[in-house]
């Protein structure tokens, strides 16, 4: 009689169960797999014990077709600075940024003719130095860095 536990039999863990989750997501994304079946199997999968359930999970999906390749990808020294440092919202951070800045400038607007209204003096005009973050801003957007990409 032999000890040892047939491959189909051992146990699996969570980082086998993800990898599995993976595979059936890719699944999904090439068109192998409905969302419905996905659910499914996902549920399966995380309910599964041993190898041989999580194998059953996959069994009719055969192998996963290479990822395609883009220039990008084989050349990416080839990308430039726009590609690089651009984020997906095109121009997301600096309108986040800008807005930030605005309601910082208003704030301080607001507070200083409150002051100077209130002790009916002409106080020294200090939101002048938040217009500094905003020229640094305009300076970057005029530069091309933040502008939404137009390609």
């Amino acid at each position: 009689m032999s000890d040892s536990v047939p491959p189909s039999q051992l146990r699996v863990s969570d980082a086998e169960r993800a990898l599995v989750e993976t595979r059936l997501r890719r699944s999904v994304e090439i068109g192998q797999l409905e969302l419905r079946e996905f659910d499914q199997r996902a549920a399966l999968t995380w309910a599964a014990k041993t190898r041989g359930d999580l194998d059953a999970v996959t069994a009719d999906l055969g192998p996963l077709p290479a990822p395609a390749v883009t220039a990008a990808s084989r050349h990416p020294a080839r990308r430039g600075r726009r590609q690089v440092f651009s984020d997906t919202g095109g121009g997301t951070a600096m309108r986040v940024l800008t807005i930030i800045w605005a309601c910082v400038l208003v704030v301080n607007i607001v507070t200083w003719a409150s002051v100077s209204l209130g002790t009916a003096d002409l106080v020294f005009p200090w939101p002048l130095f938040v217009l500094a973050p905003g020229a640094v801003l305009a300076t970057l957007y005029a530069a091309g860095i933040g502008r939404p990409d137009t390609d």
